[in-house]
């Protein structure tokens, strides 16, 4: 048995190499094709996503660190390519990608099994973890010392439900001011109406970045919840799925997208020169050393 066995060891290598062969020179699907030829590709980004992507100025001028690892990616897949830029909301991202009228989403975006059923996501290149913004002075660093205090958070946001079960599961006791949206949060935050502002660490960074005092707040807390971000393309082309998968290995293994995050997350950005100072946390650290796509209802941090 062992030398059949032996015999057969090359027949198997062989075909395994003649099938990623096979892989490597199939034709480009016709979408692939068309950018590669200088085609147009629609690129949806938001208007205020700070530091994930945002605009510049009244020319809608937009950067951000997912925009430029996306702009990276699709110029790695298809370096004649031209991009259009279209802004989405949450509510029409995946709908927009399904039917064609935008080819990528490169706003902050969590990979979920329910978005899966409309679009294909990319490598994980982002981990978002639940923390908490407060005053400089506040003397707050756990969640355990919000007992008894008011808290501020997002309607309809993950966050909220992970804050609430945060709190059932250590019997802690505080009252939640629901807003529409981070800018309204953090005004709570700054006018003294609430003690800390609940949410996504790279949201929390960008809003108090924008403020009128970015050093007079902090990230802090231990981190009470994770989410895969990613970008999000077709789920109907499946080549396009693996050059982009293609593309973000490649800029992980060199270093490339280390070197993005330091420059969007440790260094000053425009428009005010502010350091965010939110360093890789270790789960992001972790699954950059073992890429993949695995939605959030599967993620383990």
């Amino acid at each position: 048995m062992r030398s059949l066995l032996a015999g057969a060891a090359p027949v198997f290598a062989l075909l395994a190499l003649s099938a990623s062969v096979s892989v490597v020179h199939a034709a480009p699907s016709a979408t692939l094709q068309k950018w590669r030829d200088g085609g147009t590709v629609v690129v949806g980004v938001r208007e205020n996503a700070s530091p994930m992507v945002y605009t510049l100025d009244a020319n809608e001028t937009f950067t951000g660190y997912h925009l430029e690892l996306c702009q990276k990616v699709i110029h790695a897949i298809a370096p004649k390519a031209q991009l259009k830029y279209m802004v989405l909301t949450a509510q029409n991202t995946m709908p927009l990608i399904d039917n064609g009228t935008a080819d990528f989403n490169c706003a902050s975006m969590t990979n979920n099994l329910t978005r899966q059923k409309q679009v294909a996501f990319g490598l994980t290149t982002y981990v978002s973890e639940v923390r908490m913004a407060v005053r400089a002075d506040s003397g707050i660093t756990s969640f355990k010392q919000l007992q008894g205090r008011n808290v501020g958070a997002i309607t309809g946001t993950t966050a909220v439900q992970i804050l609430r079960k945060y709190a059932s599961d250590n019997e802690l006791n505080f009252k939640t001011l629901m807003s529409k949206d981070q800018f309204e949060s953090f005004l709570m935050l700054e006018s003294g109406r609430v003690d800390a502002f609940v949410l996504d660490d790279n949201m929390l960074a960008g809003v108090i970045g924008q403020s009128k005092n970015p050093k007079g707040y902090k990230i802090v807390g231990e981190v009470i919840g994770a989410e895969p971000i990613a970008i999000q393309f077709s789920k109907n082309d499946p080549q396009i799925k693996k050059a982009v998968d293609g593309a973000i290995l490649q800029m992980i293994r060199s270093g490339e997208l280390h070197k993005l995050y330091n420059k969007w997350f440790m260094q000053p950005i425009a428009p005010k020169n502010v350091n965010l100072n939110l360093p890789m946390g270790s789960t992001l650290k972790k699954l950059l050393a073992q890429p993949n796509d695995v939605p959030v209802e599967q993620f383990q941090p």
